[in-house]
């Protein structure tokens, strides 16, 4: 069976290809993380010959180790750098102070992830940054500036949170630094309201301008933030009070009726012992229910063409196919069909119905299950085929 091609096939293949090609570099393995690579200073170095980096006088460059060229090139420019906190843990950004008289070899260290520890301000709501340029890493980029990052979205939610203070505008171009390896082809159909689009994509051999049309995000979407990240960035929680003050909607995923059960399930771990529920004989499907292969090969849908897959990635390898089964009949979003692969960490969900397809997308995104945080997004190959025939996506 040909798998549907998913984001999170897409970051596997390039961390695989970037290990097994000898283009990775420390810190490694690069799986989990924006990759560093081979070639990252030298792709870095074109930043000073753009002119949106010449005319920029205040840049982000996100704290990833292939951007250290980029946030060393912004402080030898004497422009203002900001960094995002690691996973916006205490704010938002800090800003790099170098000490007066900084020598080039104390720039360098600035630049690098101690540096951003060492010389660093913070830069709360009320500093009124004013963002001339965005600069993010990215595990795949499209040369049409559709980008995929690691899969927990703070890229999207830093810049989401940029919009919401006032820190960019709707043309403040972004950047990203990648290998060559890095830039492929990537579905239109993968990329959601809330991902963030790229103008220019630097590698060591080329400088791309996508002339991205798409609009980038304008502002946090409340639908799709959880409690669970709610929690985690403080500075979220008082940028809510803001808008709701402002008399905006600001609901939170897991607050909305149609999800309210299933993230009840979630929070009070129900789906962790899901699998002690009776359990049909094989063969059999509880009543009013479909039954779910386990079976890899495809799915014996039958009746309509049309099926819209799920991909679930991250899941733990001790987990059983049953207790997915059993965490899916607590959030009521049973497929008609599961393609399990469990050496790859990931499972397929086969749904006829869009709605309760995008139900369990939205369900299981960030769902502890087994202790690790799942990750769940639409595959690529869907529309007029089954979940097994190719649709020409490698």
């Amino acid at each position: 069976m040909e798998t549907p091609c998913s984001k999170w096939d897409i970051r596997e293949k390039v961390w695989e290809h970037l290990e097994a090609s000898g283009l990775a570099e420390f810190p490694r393995p690069v799986r989990g993380r924006i990759p560093n690579f081979k070639g990252s200073l030298q792709a870095c170095g074109s930043l000073r010959e753009l002119d949106v980096f010449s005319r920029a006088r205040e840049v982000k460059v996100d704290p990833d180790k292939p951007l250290e060229g980029a946030r060393l090139a912004a402080l030898q420019a004497r422009k203002t750098l900001l960094v995002p906190t690691p996973r916006l843990r205490t704010g938002l950004f800090n800003r790099i102070v170098p000490p007066p008289g900084a020598t080039k070899e104390i720039l360098r260290r600035c630049a690098t992830s101690q540096g951003v520890r060492d010389y660093s301000v913070p830069v709360g709501l009320e500093g009124k940054a004013q963002v001339d340029l965005v600069v993010v890493g990215s595990v795949a980029v499209s040369e049409k500036g559709w980008r995929i990052g690691k899969g927990e979205g703070y890229a999207d939610m830093e810049y989401a949170m940029m919009v919401s203070m006032g820190a960019v505008q709707e043309d403040t171009p972004v950047v990203t630094i990648v290998h060559d390896c890095q830039v492929l082809d990537i579905g239109e159909e993968l990329v959601d309201d809330h991902d963030l689009s790229v103008d220019y994509i630097l590698t060591p051999t080329r400088t791309i301008q996508t002339n991205c049309k798409r609009p980038k995000p304008r502002g946090i979407m409340w639908h799709k933030v959880s409690s669970e990240m709610l929690g985690k960035i403080p500075i979220l929680k008082t940028l809510r009070c803001r808008e709701r003050q402002a008399g905006k909607d600001v609901t939170l995923r897991d607050e909305h009726p149609a999800l309210a059960k299933a993230n009840r399930a979630a929070i009070s771990n129900k789906v962790m012992t899901a699998n002690t529920h009776p359990r049909p004989a094989p063969g059999s499907a509880p009543v009013g229910q479909p039954h779910v292969e386990n079976d890899p090969a495809n799915p014996k849908l039958g009746g309509s063409d049309t099926v819209t897959t799920v991909c679930v990635g991250n899941l733990p390898g001790r987990l059983r196919v049953s207790e997915l089964k059993g965490a899916l009949r607590e959030l009521q979003v049973i497929p008609v069909g599961l393609s399990w692969q469990g050496a790859q960490h990931r499972a397929f969900l086969h749904y006829r119905d869009q709605g309760t397809a995008h139900r369990a997308v939205a369900s299981l995104q960030g769902l502890s299950l087994g202790g690790s945080a799942l990750r769940a997004e639409l595959a690529q190959s869907q529309g007029s085929k089954g979940p097994g025939e190719s649709d020409g996506h490698k």
